[in-house]
């Protein structure tokens, strides 16, 4: 069965990142997708020049509508912007956990969280421009982050989460990564992805579960078209997270498709500055 993914997170007008990039790689990697909004913003491949919240009840609505109708099997949770949405979104996820797999899933039934949320703190664009209050941080640190099969922060997110300076080599990384796992519940699998591509060399990334560390490196790509990178692969691992045996398994290949997808950004031209990463580049110019 085809797994139902749902996106909450904000909108990019020009489609490289947040939710109209998470439905894409979503149904890049065999999901439906479903979105809820909780931001609008202004903003193309150079900047961001406005954001507007849309009202936390609201927030709750889509979420609940959708929650009655449609049996979601995992959830990506990006953008919220304020702590009132965080706290909408922490109370709309308030349900028992989906414990059923999509292929015996009975159609109908009581609402349930999804069995699998993946949690990217997105708190500043490509272009440096803050998404993300503090007061909202502290509340996706307290009401968010216990709901996570996994949550991706990039070195400068572990760093506002952990309230101290961005990691600057690996082994920082990780030791933010254990502090970071902390953070979230102890039952269950639960994994944190810290992402380096902030550091010089090779992109490596470090997949932690309180337990296992795991070094996943792929190849630097010389290229400016990298607006979306983060959402796209915090989808993608959502997207393949109910069709994979294991949690390392979805990463691995939600990191193999990234890499592709930057290194063929180049078949596309959109906008003057950090362009979109390409989703469909399996399938288009074939």
């Amino acid at each position: 069965m085809i797994p139902n993914a749902l996106t909450i997170a904000g909108i990019d007008p020009s489609g490289g990142a947040g939710i109209y990039a998470d439905l894409k790689a979503f149904s890049a990697l065999g999901a439906y997708g479903t979105g809820v909004v909780a931001a609008l913003t202004a903003q193309n491949t150079q900047a961001v020049t406005g954001i507007h919240g849309v009202p936390p009840e609201f927030v709750r609505l889509q979420m609940d509508t959708l929650f009655a109708d449609v049996a979601i099997d995992t959830a990506k949770i990006g953008m919220l912007g304020t702590a009132a949405i965080a706290r909408a979104v922490a109370d709309g996820l308030a349900l028992p956990a989906r414990t059923v797999a999509p292929p015996a899933r009975a159609a109908g039934g009581a609402p349930a969280r999804p069995r699998f949320i993946v949690v990217d703190p997105v708190m500043v664009a490509k272009s440096g421009d803050e998404l993300l209050t503090r007061e909202a941080a502290a509340t996706l640190v307290e009401a968010i982050l216990p709901l996570a099969t996994l949550i991706t922060p990039n070195l400068p997110e572990a760093g506002v989460l952990l309230r101290e300076r961005a990691p600057d080599s690996l082994r920082e990384m990780s030791r933010a990564a254990q502090r970071l796992r902390r953070l979230l519940p102890d039952s269950g699998q639960r994994w944190v992805l810290v992402k380096g591509g902030h550091l010089p060399g090779d992109a490596i990334d470090l997949l932690h579960d309180g337990d296992v560390m795991i070094e996943l490196t792929a190849p630097r790509i010389d290229t400016r078209n990298t607006h979306g990178t983060g959402c796209t692969l915090s989808a993608a691992i959502a997207a393949l997270l109910p069709q994979r045996p294991d949690v390392p398994t979805a990463v691995r290949e939600a990191k193999r498709y990234l890499t592709e997808a930057i290194r063929r950004a180049g078949d596309l031209s959109v906008g003057l500055g950090h362009g979109p990463v390409h989703h469909f580049h399996h399938w288009w110019g074939r």
